[in-house]
């Protein structure tokens, strides 16, 4: 029998349709390079971290000037608290040794611990942080001696192997490695090799005009870290580098004297001037590309690409892939700030927490 009413049908089943499109739609697998804000905040993320369950964890940037917190959770896209909690945090108050002081490195660990280095730019000593992210319980705070990091130190980016118990960080203002075992506290260093400092040719340019740091032509040496998958491997390489090493984190663990481990160094690929990287599962590494508002991938062929490229990519800091696949990115105009421009600070919030899409 036929429809007394044939325009209804044919309107329902369009709107049906139209239904279904949007349902899809907004369920659909995101696309390589997909690009997407995550939070925008008044003050400038450091480096970020996510966690499972969702949870997004940053430290704020300490050549800003001093916020009322130092390590924050972002709750959503524009709120975000005092982590673990205020009382913990130096806000704008004088250093003590019972609070944090100027963090930077941030890193989640496969067993549910949140890191950070802390670089004691105030306190004038590093020490590294500890907690459970359940609770927010601190479970250890380990200062570095003065011989592994002596005061004017900046020790920025960290890595954690949770499988052996060690951590490794980059110091960028006394260009070197250093590793730390969580059970016992002892580190060494590793330092005075040319795959630490800065490249010459590496230099720095954003929208066309040379940065400077601290009154010099941007020239900053190791920064960016990452681990493989099976935390065999340590990669590294200048802020101001175009070249991705490798070297085995055992040679750090062992004692290894400076020149077998300098032996052991090898040129993974090429890189861009870049702030923070982080490396898969499969064996890809991704960079922040400062200089074009990028992330760049140095996939398994040896070649370097643009994952994604945006006028919000105003100094992606940080880099670091979360349990549900994406990219987690700190956006911070760091060029903007008094130890770059010489002068006031010229950065304009929202600053952002991003994220894109690596593909599979």
């Amino acid at each position: 029998m036929k429809s007394r009413h044939p325009f209804r049908t044919s309107a329902s089943a369009a709107l049906l349709a139209l239904s279904i499109s949007v349902i899809n739609s907004a369920f659909a697998a995101p696309k390589t390079g997909d690009l997407e804000v995550v939070a925008e905040l008044p003050m400038r993320p450091g480096n970020v971290a996510p966690a499972p369950h969702n949870r997004l964890f940053a430290t704020v940037h300490p050549l800003a000037a001093p916020d009322t917190a130092q390590l924050i959770e972002i709750t959503d896209r524009t709120h975000f608290k005092a982590w673990p909690n205020a009382a913990l945090q130096r806000g704008s108050s004088a250093a003590t040794d019972s609070q944090i002081d100027s963090p930077l490195g941030i890193a989640v660990d496969g067993k549910q611990r949140l890191w950070i280095a802390d670089m004691g730019l105030n306190l004038g000593k590093t020490r590294l942080w500890g907690f459970d992210i359940a609770s927010g319980r601190e479970l250890y705070r380990i200062e570095l001696p003065q011989d592994i990091a002596p005061k004017g130190s900046f020790l920025q980016d960290l890595v954690i192997d949770d499988k052996a118990g060690w951590i490794y960080l980059a110091d960028i203002a006394n260009p070197g490695l250093i590793a730390v075992e969580i059970a016992s506290g002892k580190a060494r260093r590793f330092g005075g090799h040319p795959a630490l400092q800065a490249e010459p040719d590496a230099t720095m340019v954003i929208g066309g005009k040379a940065i400077q740091f601290q009154g010099k032509p941007a020239s900053v040496a190791v920064n960016p870290l990452s681990l493989s998958a099976d935390r065999s491997t340590l990669y590294f390489g200048a802020m101001n580098g175009k070249t991705w090493y490798s070297l085995p984190t055992k040679l750090l663990q062992n004692a290894a004297s400076d020149e077998q481990i300098g032996a052991a160094i090898k040129r993974v690929g090429p890189k861009p001037v870049s702030d923070g990287a982080t490396t898969d599962t499969k064996g890809r590494h991704f960079f922040t590309n400062v200089n074009d508002g990028a992330i760049d991938v140095l996939n398994t062929d040896g070649k370097l690409h643009t994952l994604v490229r945006d006028a919000r990519l105003d100094w992606p800091d940080s880099v670091h892939q979360s349990d549900n696949g994406w990219l987690y990115i700190s956006v911070n105009q760091l060029y903007k700030t008094p130890a770059f421009s010489g002068g006031e600070d010229t950065g304009k919030p929202p600053y952002r927490v991003m994220r894109v899409w690596p593909g599979q």
